[in-house]
């Protein structure tokens, strides 16, 4: 079999430094600037344009037909693609055939062919962009960026603490000691061993990002992956697993150790999928009910979870109200809220938030935030690079349910409305409704509201704020929290309550890099400590179960 490990042998040190130093390090630009691509720009949208209104053909075993009804977000329009529809015994069939070679090839080996899978898909990033663009609601340098580089950094990470795990396994020692006056010696071979097949269930918003980390973690351990797209964005994760069977096939593998399972909303799989018995591994990303389906169904199996939560933001004192609303501002609007680490509870001292020797009352933070966010989206330019669109209508629906609750309950100080998409006249959007609602209003707040929905709390105190806002990130689930404090103690009280919650924070963030911006290599992403998910990206637990050890001993 073709070697790639030589080939990339350089970055991947890089990476295994990098996860121990924890320090920044991008090994793919993330800006889609024609000055740095050049023609691959045009490159990239010819071959996305070329996908439509075809048949993706990926040459797997147990094809019966075809599935597939995506719709772009900003035409709405369907993008016309179909996709192999599978015969599930037929095709774990073909896995079972294609694992006892991979089981034998060396982690060296298999660990540069991931590196190689990586590689490719860095090569192919517009497409990708467009695919991710066009079946999320993403905006094309977010797309670019995070559904391309950022996942893929994300997938190398992975190889790297893979590659570090099995490492730390030694293939084989001597072992000597006396029983009495016997002296007993023995060569002792340890062999690593994956668990089987894996599943990978992507998202509908962000499927490449989570997606990449587990499909490298899957294969360079020596499992197969079954990749399970959403039924509304398949069109990423087919190209993902088509450029890595072509790799596995020119490497001299057999390509069905990465699959395609497409199905649709009317006729699921990923129930089936996770039921067989030669299903070992499941990784999820999605909503957290389901989520919470597998972590109690799944018997048996092995789950990497992560859904979403109720992620917060704790005013208590700035001393920059004009950075902390732009920036904050900034990540209300992103995406139109449509990431698990988007905030949504923003808790507000009745009191007053302190600035400086000042104190400005509730309704003066809410407007300066609201003021603050119409600013951010006056031009229609700017709104659609941050916003972006809604990538379905359930989430419109989300937000109507939300707006209803406004006009009895609460407040509504700012309503949602479409926006016009300067590009893409058709395009599905809305900008961020907000309500103002009281810190007695949990079973509100306390609960996901995926989609551009916000909510403004007064609470008494900022302790009781933060009291609050921990709590439900321990029992409702929680990625991110932020805190606002130029008060030492309460910086570290925060610290301490949603360490507890198991709630990753940021603490006065303001300027130009994202609120949620999570670097791979350097940021943790997800606890493990809460409803929102089980699974880190990335620690040595995301990997080291994947594979297990089994010794022999032979006396000598």
């Amino acid at each position: 079999m073709t070697d790639y490990f030589d080939k990339h042998a350089e970055r991947l040190q890089q990476a295994l430094d990098t996860i121990q130093s924890r320090a920044a390090w991008s090994p793919f630009t993330d800006s889609p600037s024609r000055k740095i691509h050049g023609d691959a720009v045009d490159k990239g949208l010819a071959a996305f344009q070329a996908r439509l209104h075809q048949p993706f053909e990926l040459d797997q075993p147990g094809t019966i037909g075809y599935t597939g009804f995506e719709v772009s977000p900003y035409t709405q329009e369907p993008l016309g693609i179909v996709y192999p529809k599978t015969d599930l015994d037929v095709l774990y069939k073909a896995i079972h055939n294609a694992l006892p070679a991979w089981r034998a090839t060396s982690p060296r080996a298999r660990v540069g062919v991931c590196m190689e899978i990586v590689e490719r898909w860095n090569q192919n990033s517009f497409e990708s962009a467009h695919a991710v663009m066009h079946t999320t609601g993403q905006s094309f340098p977010m797309a670019f960026a995070g559904g391309g580089p950022n996942a893929q950094e994300r997938g190398l990470e992975a190889l790297a603490h893979a590659w570090r795990e099995m490492s730390h396994v030694l293939p084989s020692a001597t072992w000597e000691r006396a029983f009495g006056s016997t002296q007993v010696k023995l060569q002792k071979h340890y062999r690593l061993m994956p668990r089987g097949i894996a599943v990978v269930i992507a998202c509908a918003t962000f499927p490449t990002w989570n997606a990449y980390p587990a499909l490298m973690a899957n294969l360079a351990t020596g499992n197969a992956v079954v990749v399970k797209p959403h039924p509304a964005t398949i069109l990423p994760m087919a190209l993902a697993v088509a450029h890595a069977r072509a790799v596995l096939r020119e490497a001299g593998l057999d390509p069905n150790l990465v699959t395609l399972v497409a199905d649709t909303a009317a006729e699921p799989l990923a129930k089936d999928l996770i039921a067989r018995p030669d299903t070992a591994i499941v990784d999820f990303t999605g909503s957290a009910q389901f989520g919470a389906w597998i972590e109690q169904n799944a018997h048996g199996k092995l789950t990497f979870t992560e859904t979403a939560g109720v992620n917060a933001v704790v005013l208590e004192s700035t001393d920059n109200l004009k950075g902390l609303a732009q920036t904050l501002g900034s990540a209300l609007c992103l995406f139109s809220k449509q990431m698990c680490t988007s905030p949504q509870n923003v808790y507000i001292p009745r009191q007053g938030l302190r600035v400086g020797d000042a104190a400005l009352s509730f309704d003066e933070t809410a407007n300066a935030l609201v003021e603050s966010i119409n600013g951010l989206l006056a031009e229609p330019a700017r709104a659609a690079g941050i916003l972006g669109a809604i990538q379905s209508e359930n989430i419109l629906n989300v937000v109507e349910r939300a707006r209803e609750i406004g006009q009895t309950r609460g407040k509504i100080l700012r309503d949602a409305a479409p926006y016009a998409h300067p590009e893409f006249p058709n395009a599905r959007t809305r900008t961020p409704l907000i309500l103002g609602l009281d810190i007695s209003d949990n079973d509100l707040y306390a609960r996901e509201w995926f989609g551009p929905v916000i909510h403004f709390i007064a609470a008494d105190t900022p302790d009781q704020a933060l009291a609050q806002a921990a709590r439900d990130a321990k029992q409702c689930g929680a990625i991110n929290s932020y805190a606002y404090s130029t008060d030492a103690a309460f910086v570290a009280r925060a610290q301490d309550a949603f360490a507890d919650a198991g709630a990753n924070l940021s603490i006065n963030l303001i300027g130009p890099m994202p609120l949620t911006y999570a670097a791979a290599f350097s940021d943790y992403h997800v606890s493990g400590m809460n409803p929102a998910g089980n699974a880190t990206l990335t620690d040595a637990s995301f990997v080291n179960g994947r594979f297990r050890i089994v010794q022999s001993r032979t006396q000598q």
